[in-house]
């Protein structure tokens, strides 16, 4: 794991040899799944430190500090439990909540938590559409997460409906993205969101741009987002 090492310490995170250990057998096991489901397209030892944990872990840079113990996290479209699961090997006192709606991933990870014997942590089959609007998850979350997921605007309505006011909204994106972040800027204020922060990580060992479109929770999400399942993706509020 000496790739993610000295990412991470470029983060000014220093990882123990127990989280280390934990990494290796998450690495092994994401491989050794992934030849029966479609877990990720990525299975080069040093390229899953990188554009999976290291990139994970990057989002530390964009948290409100200090952090609280038992802070509530959720990541909304895990899949294999990225950025989720990383973040809770380096911060083990956080709650997290894992969300995907694919039953077969969902059993990809209840094996990887006991594997790597992580608690506080709740794995969620469903879509982020329809779990949104049930009271226990409806704006309960300190920090939402997503990566990958979908498009800015699509994305800030699957999204901030479960961040609880005064959260923090934390999306993972790549490339070019001015135009995409523009283009979210009434859907975040519509959905009770203010863009605080669009941060560049700068990491030599990301051959990409990559950024952490920072949002904050300042106000209640209408109770009628999201909208139907994939109305958010075809009719983004634009």
């Amino acid at each position: 794991m000496e790739v993610l090492v000295t990412g991470a310490e470029k983060l000014s995170l220093r990882l123990t040899p127990r989280q280390l250990e934990q990494f290796k057998v998450y690495y092994q096991e994401l491989i050794d799944w992934n030849q029966r489901l479609n877990l990720t397209a990525i299975t080069d030892y040093e390229e899953v430190q990188v554009k999976h944990f290291l990139d994970s872990l990057t989002v530390v840079q964009a948290f409100k500090l200090p952090l609280s113990k038992g802070m509530k996290l959720i990541d909304v479209g895990t899949g294999a439990g990225i950025p989720g699961i990383p973040l809770k090997i380096l911060l083990p006192e956080i709650e997290l909540v894992l969300l995907d709606a694919t039953k077969k991933k969902a059993g990809f990870l209840e094996h990887i938590i006991q594997q790597l014997n992580l608690k506080d942590v709740e794995i969620v089959v469903g879509r982020a559409e329809e779990v949104a609007h049930k009271s226990e998850y409806r704006q309960q979350f300190d920090l939402v997460l997503s990566r990958a997921v979908a498009g800015l605007s699509a994305l800030v309505e699957l999204t901030l409906p479960f961040c609880a006011i005064g959260g923090r909204f934390i999306a993972q994106k790549k490339g070019s993205i001015e135009t995409e972040v523009q283009s979210a800027q009434q859907a975040i204020s519509l959905l009770g969101g203010e863009l605080t922060d669009v941060k560049s990580i700068d990491l030599p060992e990301f051959g990409d741009r990559r950024w952490l479109v920072v949002i904050d929770k300042v106000g209640e999400t209408p109770a009628q987002y999201p909208r139907r399942p994939g109305i958010p993706a075809k009719r983004p509020l634009v």
